[in-house]
């Protein structure tokens, strides 16, 4: 199968340092061509890719040192290109939300949208009614319930490839939390956590422009606490000790998650997560097993103490039988069968598990 991937030019493919969405697409475009299909990866000219890279950029938005530049012009210069060569392709997956709509209207058949963020936005529901010849991809059940007369070709949980690691004979220790900076990702509450169990936690995160008042006015005063270390921002090669160390990551969202992938990378280093029950949470983590799913502050620190009756190789088992990227890329070539046998988007697809 001859399929394009398309990815947002935010971040480079994989991300440097913090990003989701471009991870997720570096390593299905991998998972592909491992499965044997042709892929053709549009995305910023860094990208490390077993893919035929299209690059369509010098490099990732965020983190061109470029004071003036424009992203909605990048991403419809990339678009553009795709189009002029789309003849080349069976299928041309999306991973830019909804701005190749106008773009592709008349090839509908030919494209389908992963959506990576969340639905509750204002002005969301009527993009998809107008537009509802395009298939769209879920990332969880729950990210749909906002939209949920959106055209839904299926749900498809994220994977990701994890190099062979040995995991770590022993916890080093401390908690993690790892992610951004911002109230929704509650590292307020992580640190909350950490200080009502009396144990060290390092907060590996990065802090965008929207969050500096959040992290100066709420989380710099609690730095002082010697229990709090605050790492910063780190990329895949500083993921597997700083996890793998961990005696648990802390996911206490006050947000409907679409997904969070930090959950199945902690899930990959063997670490259990603690998470509070929003969004997708149910749909990534089982309960007593990779980890607790908990309601607020109490209940988290109950859980810490409960770490032990978790088997680190057990959660790196459920790692790899339920969110490698091979995993996930099956459940895309499903997608992609169906919708090329059809001929044109499916009106509806039972969800995968």
């Amino acid at each position: 199968m001859r399929i394009a991937q398309v990815s947002p030019l935010y971040e480079a493919v994989p991300p440097r340092l913090y990003g989701g969405t471009e991870r997720v697409v570096a390593h299905l475009s991998d998972a592909l061509v491992e499965l044997g299909h042709d892929v053709t990866l549009f995305a910023s000219a860094e990208a490390r890719t077993r893919a035929r890279l299209a690059p369509v950029r010098d490099q990732a938005l965020r983190l061109d040192p470029a004071p003036l530049k424009s992203d909605l012009a990048a991403h419809m210069s990339m678009l553009w290109e795709v189009r002029r060569r789309a003849h080349e392709f069976d299928l041309i997956h999306f991973h830019t939300d909804m701005i190749q709509f106008g773009m592709f209207a008349d090839m509908p058949e030919k494209t389908i949208t992963t959506l990576h963020g969340r639905l509750d936005l204002k002005d969301l529901a009527g993009v998809y009614q107008r537009f509802s010849q395009f298939g769209v991809v879920s990332i969880s059940d729950a990210q749909r319930t906002p939209l949920p007369d959106a055209n839904w070709l299926g749900t498809v949980l994220h994977g990701m490839h994890i190099e062979d690691e040995v995991l770590p004979a022993a916890a080093g220790g401390y908690l993690a939390f790892l992610g951004r900076i911002s109230p929704e990702k509650g590292p307020d509450r992580a640190i909350d956590i950490a200080r009502r169990v009396g144990m060290p936690i390092k907060l590996a995160a990065k802090v965008d422009d929207a969050d500096r008042a959040y992290f100066h006015q709420v989380i710099e005063p609690l730095l002082s606490d010697p229990l709090v270390e605050f790492v910063g921002e780190i990329g895949d090669r500083d993921k597997a000790q700083f996890l793998g160390a961990a005696e648990a990551l802390l996911f206490p969202i006050d947000w409907p998650e679409p997904f969070g992938l930090v959950m199945i990378e902690a899930m990959a280093r063997g670490a259990p997560v603690i998470a509070y029950d929003h969004g997708s949470v149910r749909e990534v983590l089982v309960d007593g097993l990779t980890g607790f799913i908990v309601n607020g502050e109490e209940e988290a620190a109950k859980a810490v103490g409960r770490l032990d009756a978790l088997s680190r190789k057990t959660i790196r088992d459920c790692f790899d039988l339920r969110f490698s990227a091979v995993a996930m890329a099956r459940r895309y070539i499903e997608l992609y069968d169906d919708m090329l046998k059809a001929g044109r988007p499916a009106l509806s697809l039972a969800c995968i598990a």
